[in-house]
């Protein structure tokens, strides 16, 4: 009886409170704001179950059923996943103020030094100082041009061990990486961090290791941590990712505190030793030491040592590996399209002849290459799901309702392959980009958001000119230069091209492949 008496006093006292709620609401003319269509979260987990093992693709055919504006929850984060063109412009144009940073993640925390870095960095004056500092001194078109010979000599090189590499099959995927990690090497840090590759194709064990630390680290930042969406479950670090996260942070940090010190004792020929920068500032590496130095410092503060740590971190990973993944769709794509490479190379030897090899130069006139570049982009954009922005503040776009705090995604791999956007999606049609084609004037740059590679927006990808150039001299000078071939009798229906997620996409199995060169053999020694 008595807890009868109990409950009846309880329900008086809270029921009126509820009715008085609910009365207040409805005469403000408030009404529960909407938020954008999605599938029925889990208790707790929320959505975490329907992003499978390749997130971009799950997401897609998510969107398919939900709408190109969806909302899920990943645990207790509300998350909304952009997969149109006319979304994206909402968020990374119209809106983009509101979304220029990042959410709080494990892998800025534990690799990244703690958010130190460029690409994690939050919106404000110190991210707005490194990007200057790369803008001017590593990304603008002075310092591009001043080191394309630097570019010019390492696709040189690489062209040299193909051919070296005789009869054997090579991994070319392995060998980019090794030519793209050179070349930003000698522009950092003033000098190669690999050694040649040895004449039966190999490469400098150094440089395996290296690739092998880039690639885990795209795995590991590309995981949808539990902590991150749970953080009551954070100190368990139930799939172990945390773990690994500084484990590997620890290995960079002894790569990248050597190269530092280095530059201390003024000793500066490394691994292969070619190509060094002897001025003094003259690579990226020296100037950031001076800025460091310098007691007359702009807006943002001085740099520290963890900052430019951070720093060269981001451009030996998202530096290289993308260039690198990139070349090596494009050349795969082109195997399986005989008739496209023939075209393409048809069109190099009408611009660049058959006695020497491509220069960065020739690359305006090649309008067939730009088109397969493009192509390339839209069908394996380098980074699928876009690094995830967050919500400064509570907006309305489309009609629904974004809360503050919110985490963006906008899966661009979904974007370029939109049905309502671009006709046969799935299939590699560089001919869309040419003249008649259904996008002659698309642009990669961040203007046309139908194909956004480098994303879009104040936090595009600062070293976007680069990547361009090195994607562009790597896959010309490998079509130009040489006739590729599969070992072991593969045929080209064969070829595997499933796709490993992670934070860049890469191939589900390396490309191995048998280069057969097509020019006079002086070519090759110039």
């Amino acid at each position: 009886m008595v807890s009868i008496t109990l409950s009846l006093l309880f329900f008086s006292a809270i029921i009126p409170g509820l009715f008085l709620y609910f009365l207040v609401k409805l005469s403000s003319g408030k009404i529960p704001r909407r938020l954008p269509p999605g599938p029925k979260p889990w208790p707790i987990i929320g959505n975490l179950p329907h992003l499978g093992t390749k997130p971009h693709q799950t997401l897609a055919a998510l969107a398919r059923t939900y709408g190109p504006l969806m909302h899920l929850k990943l645990g207790s984060v509300h998350v909304v996943v952009v997969a149109s063109a006319s979304a994206a412009v909402q968020f990374l144009k119209t809106h983009d103020s509101n979304f220029s940073s990042r959410p709080p993640n494990s892998g800025a925390k534990h690799i990244a030094y703690n958010y130190q870095d460029l690409v994690f960095a939050p919106y404000g004056p110190r991210w707005r100082m490194l990007r200057k500092i790369c803008s001017v001194h590593l990304f603008s078109v002075k310092a591009l041009d001043d080191f394309h010979s630097v570019r010019q000599e390492e696709v040189g090189i690489l062209g040299r061990a193909l051919i070296n590499a005789g009869k054997s099959a090579v991994n070319l995927g392995q060998l980019l990486n090794v030519c793209t990690t050179n070349s930003l090497g000698r522009v950092m840090i003033g000098r190669r961090v690999f050694g040649d590759v040895s004449s039966g194709g190999g490469v400098d064990p150094k440089a395996d290791e290296f690739k092998s630390m880039v690639l885990e680290l795209m795995v590991l930042a590309g995981v949808f941590n539990l902590g991150d969406f749970i953080p009551a479950l954070d100190w368990l670090d139930l799939q172990g990712v945390a773990a690994k996260m500084k484990k590997l942070h620890a290995s960079f940090d002894v790569f990248l505190n050597a190269i530092l010190e280095e530059h201390r004792n003024g000793s500066r020929v490394g691994v292969g030793g070619g190509g060094r920068v002897n001025n003094e500032n003259s690579d990226l590496l020296s100037t950031l030491l001076s800025l460091r130095d310098n007691a007359d410092v702009e807006e943002g503060g001085r740099l520290s040592d963890t900052e430019i740590k951070a720093l060269l971190l981001d451009l030996f990973t998202a530096g290289t590996d993308t260039s690198s993944s990139t070349v090596e769709w494009a050349i795969a794509e082109l195997i399986r399209h005989p008739n496209l490479m023939a075209q393409a190379q048809k069109e190099l030897d009408q611009v660049v002849g058959p006695n020497r090899l491509v220069k960065e130069a020739d690359l305006p006139n090649l309008t067939f290459l730009q088109a397969i570049i493009k192509e390339t982009f839209r069908l394996h954009p380098s980074t699928p799901l876009s690094l995830p922005r967050m919500a400064e503040e509570s907006c309305e776009i489309n009609g629904y309702f974004i809360p503050k705090g919110s985490t963006v995604l906008v899966n661009v791999w979904a974007i370029a392959r939109d049905p309502d956007s671009w006709s046969d999606p799935l299939e590699f049609r560089p001919n869309r980009f040419l003249p008649g084609g259904e996008k002659p004037n698309a642009d990669v740059r961040g203007n046309d958001f139908e194909v956004i590679p480098f994303g879009a927006g104040r936090r595009i990808c600062a070293g976007m000119n680069l990547g361009l150039r090195m994607v562009q001299l790597l896959t010309a000078s490998l079509i130009h230069a040489f006739d590729w071939e599969f070992p072991n009798g593969l045929k080209v229906e064969n070829l595997n091209m499933e796709e490993a997620y992670g934070l860049t996409l890469q191939r589900a199995s390396p490309l191995m492949v048998h280069p057969r060169p097509r020019l006079a053999s002086h070519v090759y020694k110039a």
